[in-house]
């Protein structure tokens, strides 16, 4: 039997048997479906990740107050120390030559009132360098001047959503409110911004450094961040900042580094194992699928005996009837493939226009994966059936036993 004589003659089987074809074509394209799906999640995990680092520059440092020794563990984000992180810790790291800014951060909650209105906001305190290090722009007004490190000026910079709260479609530069009973002149409104990092910057006030420092009544830092001048110079500022601190905290080793590039690698690393390990989840629908099509190629191999016979009387040989029955399930598997990777990336493109701010992406190596696995699936849980069939006595064949 030629190859195209093969394929045409499967092609009529299938259309024979429209209700058969079609269930098994739906569990091949569902199992398919769901791996494009999950493993969709799991890589717009991690570009939305990396999305948000990339929104604090290229070359970031944050310095934590607190020793926490990697071990496999969580990603470090506090630890204990036995002296805090001070704004004079900040302004000694000045020093180091690779740093180009420095933005030392005391974070607290306060009432900020105006005119009879108030609310509970998040209030950074922290140098004008911390606009140019997390990319934070004005829709209007300006940002601290110099004197503002050094000195307790009340003033500050609000969020877009904490404007429209307490102004409405008033002006708000120029005016004055009140944070925890202190007063403070509004100069900037920062520009819409969404999440960034897990801080909605929308929701959050920032005044001077040395103004958080009398405000909240504390001189510890929540942490500082450092944006670096060139590229490659992570190890030797760590080096320079850990042997900064011991001079300055009595020989004590007690901060945590994490730079942008270590954090990125980790939740790379994190994700993409997440994403194959969903994958194979869902995978676990195919092998399903695979059962399926063992026990209804059985069915049809018991059905059509009397087919089988026929063909053999006329001359099939044993590997022709085997591969007809292969070639059958290797044809309805593709098309369920077919139709899995066109529901999986027309619902991933649908999901994405309504929900534009996580972005689903389906790996390419998922769709690799899902082809080769489901025709490997194909191929194996349909063998068993193609050799019952090839195994056939043509005469009892033929009586249909």
């Amino acid at each position: 039997m030629r190859f195209q004589d093969n394929w045409q003659y499967s092609w009529q089987a299938l259309i024979r048997h429209k209700l058969r074809t079609a269930l098994l074509l739906i569990a091949v394209a569902i199992g398919v479906t769901s791996v494009l799906l999950l493993t969709s999640l799991g890589e717009g995990a991690r570009l939305f990740i990396e999305k948000e680092f990339s929104q604090l520059g290229s070359e970031i440092m944050v310095v934590l107050p607190g020793k926490k020794e990697t071990t496999g563990g969580s990603v470090p984000i506090y630890g204990s120390t036995p002296r805090d992180l001070t704004i004079e810790d900040a302004l000694a790291m000045r020093k180091i030559s690779t740093i180009k800014a420095i933005a030392p951060i005391i974070a607290g909650t306060s009432l900020l009132s105006y005119q009879g209105k108030s609310r509970e906001v998040i209030t950074l305190g922290s140098s004008k360098e911390i606009f140019a290090v997390r990319k934070l722009n004005l829709s209007k007004g300006k940002i601290f001047n110099a004197k503002a490190n050094d000195l307790a000026k009340p003033v500050c910079v609000l969020g877009a959503t904490i404007k429209r709260e307490l102004f409405g479609n008033k002006a708000a530069i120029g005016q004055w409110v009140r944070f925890s009973g202190q007063r403070f002149r509004v100069i900037g409104i920062l520009q819409e911004r969404g999440e960034s990092m897990g801080l909605d910057m929308r929701q959050m006030a920032i005044i001077p450094i040395r103004s958080a420092e009398s405000l909240f009544n504390s001189p510890a830092l929540f942490r500082i961040l450092l944006e670096l001048k060139h590229a490659n110079t992570e190890q030797y500022t760590e080096d320079k900042l850990r042997a900064l601190i011991k001079k300055r905290h009595e020989g004590e080793d007690d901060i945590t580094i994490l730079t942008q590039n270590s954090l990125m690698n980790s939740f790379n690393k994190i994700l993409t194992l997440v994403t194959a390990s969903i994958g194979a989840i869902a995978a676990i629908s195919l092998v399903v699928a695979g059962f399926l099509i063992m026990n209804v190629s059985f069915v049809s191999v018991s059905r059509r005996k009397e087919e089988i016979g026929l063909l053999k009387a006329l001359g099939a040989t044993a590997k022709e009837i085997r591969l007809i029955f292969l070639t059958e399930a290797l044809l309805l598997v593709s098309l369920g493939v077919l139709t899995g990777l066109s529901l999986g990336y027309g619902l991933t493109a649908l999901a994405a226009i309504i929900w534009p701010v996580f972005p689903l992406s389906i790996p390419w190596w998922a769709s690799v994966a899902s082809i080769v696995v489901s025709l490997s699936i194909g191929l194996l849980f349909s063998w068993l059936p193609a050799a019952h069939a090839a195994k056939q006595d043509p005469v009892l064949a033929l009586r249909g036993n």
